[in-house]
């Protein structure tokens, strides 16, 4: 088992911070427990570097001859293994040695077939969307039907310029693009994976439920009308304890910060239940409206009757716990003794996460004896979940270091999440080849 090469750099010029990560990539590649050879790169940038990406990306791919295929997208920030680099110009690179014939890189131009073609058989996929790209919902849910699994990771890009997306294969460009650059802006792109990538994924919820999880009786388009056969305004104001009579601003602003979790019909809402927070199965969304003549309350999303809802806010300490708890469920299932858990790192001047002292770190990458050990990792996160949200610089990613161990990990901080075939807002999406 090779680990996959990683690197990550931050600087006001592209070029010093390709060239920082260009360095790291290279010296890990020429250890033994690195692949040597890998030829799928994922990038991904922050919005500081837009404006930049078909020349970073040349310049990548023309360091980097052997890594023919290229996948990624903008964030707000990115995430490296310990640290974020939030609302700054940064990179962050993995390569992942992977069969070529386990893997196809897809794009609007090149898109994934319906059924198999050329031997293979797509059983998983990595998608970078654009957030505005027309009926996105029903597009995932196109592109997992064209999986065998049915399950989809990765985000909505993020960017205050162009949310430019990277897909490039073999000689630089997809069979079928044409003469197309390999950068692009808008619809779907990433990477779908075959029967032999072997992988474990985790969705992680921001939010914490602040009333009983009901059923949405009555609804119309995004407005929900009725809940339990009650007034959805009603029960909004009797969850929060506020009332709209005399001055409506506290009520409003009790209202301002309460998002709403909904769970589709049909599907048996169980993350609530069993542990106090939201599963896979519950999409947050925001409250866009109060609507008093009919004492509904509109949401972002479109309301049926016969689905779940509870009230929700987000909550620094839930987000933390629920966090853990999936990087636990990750270290189980890869068995309990495989992994040994990283000390929480101390942080430098700038607020940048330092390496552990000697001798106090887990033991190396993918630590263990037993099991299956973790190559490398993928962690998608809300935009407006990173920073301050987790109690500072990187202690998001630091979370997850102390959990998985020392081990190469890339992402960014997204629009939105994307998992099964749902997209999510304010969680963290973390997937780990093994």
């Amino acid at each position: 088992m090779t680990l996959f090469p990683s690197g990550h750099a931050t600087h006001p010029q592209w070029r010093m911070a390709a060239a920082l990560a260009l360095a790291q990539l290279r010296a890990q590649m020429a250890l033994p427990q690195y692949a040597s050879a890998p030829t799928l790169g994922l990038l991904y940038i922050t919005d500081h570097y837009a404006g930049d990406a078909q020349a970073l990306l040349d310049h990548l791919a023309s360091e980097l001859p052997g890594v023919t295929d290229w996948s990624g997208t903008v964030g707000v920030g990115v995430a490296a293994n310990n640290a974020e680099y939030f609302d700054e110009p940064a990179l962050s690179v993995m390569l992942l040695d992977v069969s070529p014939d386990q893997y196809r890189v897809f794009s609007g131009v090149a898109p994934l077939p319906r059924q198999p073609s050329s031997g293979f058989v797509a059983h998983t996929a990595l998608v970078h969307a654009d957030g505005h790209t027309p009926e996105l919902a029903e597009l995932l849910a196109e592109m997992a039907a064209r999986t065998e699994t049915g399950y989809l990771f990765g985000g909505l890009s993020a960017s205050r310029g162009a949310g430019v997306q990277f897909a490039v294969a073999g000689d630089g460009n997809i069979a079928g693009q044409g003469g197309a650059s390999g950068v692009f802006d808008g619809g779907l792109s990433g990477v779908a994976f075959g029967t032999e990538v072997v992988l474990v994924s985790r969705v992680t919820q921001g939010c914490q439920p602040v009333g009983p999880l009901r059923s949405v009786t009555a609804a119309h388009e995004n407005v929900v009308l009725q809940l339990d056969g009650e007034p959805a305004l009603d029960v909004l104001l009797d969850t929060l304890e506020v009332s709209l009579d005399g001055d409506p601003q506290p009520a409003l602003r009790k209202v301002r910060a309460t998002l709403a979790g909904l769970v589709d019909a049909g599907e048996q809402p169980r993350g609530q239940q069993r542990t106090g927070h939201f599963g896979t199965d519950t999409r947050v969304r925001h409250i866009v409206g109060l609507d008093g003549a009919r004492r509904g309350v509109a949401l972002g999303d479109r309301v049926e009757p016969g689905m779940h809802l509870a009230f929700c806010q987000r909550n620094v300490a839930a987000a933390r716990a629920d966090l853990m708890r999936i990087c636990a469920e990750i270290r189980e299932e890869l068995e309990p003794e495989e992994l040994e858990p990283a000390p929480l790192e101390s942080q430098d001047h700038t607020g940048r996460a330092m390496a552990p002292a000697p001798g106090t770190a887990a033991q190396g990458p993918g630590a263990g004896h037993h099991g299956r050990r973790i190559r490398g990792a993928i962690y998608v996160s809300c935009s407006g979940r990173g920073g301050p949200h987790f109690g500072g610089p990187s202690a998001e990613l630091q979370i997850v270091r102390h959990a998985l161990g020392d081990v190469p990990l890339t992402g960014f901080f997204a629009g939105g999440e994307i998992a099964h075939h749902h997209l999510y807002g304010y969680t963290g999406v973390l997937t780990v080849f093994t």
